[in-house]
């Protein structure tokens, strides 16, 4: 992906390339073509078949991606800084960012399928022409496009998904300082402080756009902290504890039980 364009289009089969290559290289959008593909994000396994839509984005802790030896896609990945730059709308988008982490894998229908199907195609011709003069700006007109019409197809499962544009944008700050802060700040007061709000307001805005309460959305994220470094086999249960600032071994592990359904010990045998 050159990092003038923002983001780049290609295929598995044509360009000899796998979507799991992008994932720390920006937001990544699949389109099944043939075959299958599975992957775990942290919380549970998906599985994704021909005309499934995938959408990773940076902040998902994706492992375990397998393919079938017949598959085939179209991948269109994005930077953050692209993606941020050309957001159309903040409500939609704070919508769209929470619907997609709880449903990574879509299934598109005829009509949704030529849609996004059609903005992947702009997307391959302008990425293509390497003389315009304007093409970072015309991919994220295009990038404005899909976003629009990703957003139209989500709609029906988005409608309960309601929110203001300030409390979206709230909801969007506090995520941010969720993703810095998670592995050892998991207190709603914390994160109401650095938004100078009260930890009452921001459960309420939460609410509000996600249907969830912020305490939530602070385990959402401890959880992804937590099976990753559980998952590494070099630390020890006392280094995660420490990197946790948690107290106590008894302490850790409560909490870890509350978080996972099992202790510390019981995860890492599984």
């Amino acid at each position: 992906m050159k990092e003038d364009d923002g983001c780049a289009l290609l295929n598995a089969v044509k360009d000899n390339v796998l979507p799991a290559s992008f994932l720390d290289k920006g937001h990544v959008h699949i389109i099944v073509r043939r075959g299958e593909l599975s992957f775990y994000d942290g919380r549970r396994s998906h599985h994704a078949h021909a005309d499934d839509l995938i959408i990773w984005q940076m902040s998902n802790t994706i492992s375990q991606v397998r393919y079938s030896s017949d598959f085939d896609a179209d991948i269109l990945v994005a930077s953050p800084d692209f993606l941020q730059e050309f957001n159309p709308e903040m409500v939609w988008a704070s919508k769209g960012f929470i619907f997609i982490k709880a449903n990574p894998v879509f299934h598109l229908d005829f009509a949704s399928k030529r849609l996004i199907a059609g903005d992947f195609d702009l997307f391959k011709e302008r990425i293509a022409d390497g003389n315009t003069l304007f093409k970072r700006e015309i991919l994220g007109r295009i990038m404005q496009i899909f976003l629009f019409d990703l957003w139209s197809v989500y709609r029906h499962h988005m409608t309960t998904m309601e929110a203001s544009d300030n409390a979206s944008r709230i909801f969007l700050q506090f995520l941010a300082q969720v993703r810095q802060h998670c592995r050892i700040q998991r207190d709603v007061a914390f994160y109401a402080d650095k938004l100078c709000i009260t930890p009452k307001y921001l459960s309420q805005v939460s609410k509000s756009v996600t249907g969830l309460p912020a305490s939530e959305w602070i385990s959402f994220y401890s959880a992804y902290e937590l099976v990753a470094m559980l998952n590494d086999q070099s630390k020890t249960l006392t280094e995660v504890a420490d990197l946790m600032q948690f107290e106590t071994l008894s302490h850790f592990s409560r909490y870890t039980k509350k978080l996972l359904g099992k202790s510390p010990t019981e995860y890492r045998k599984k």
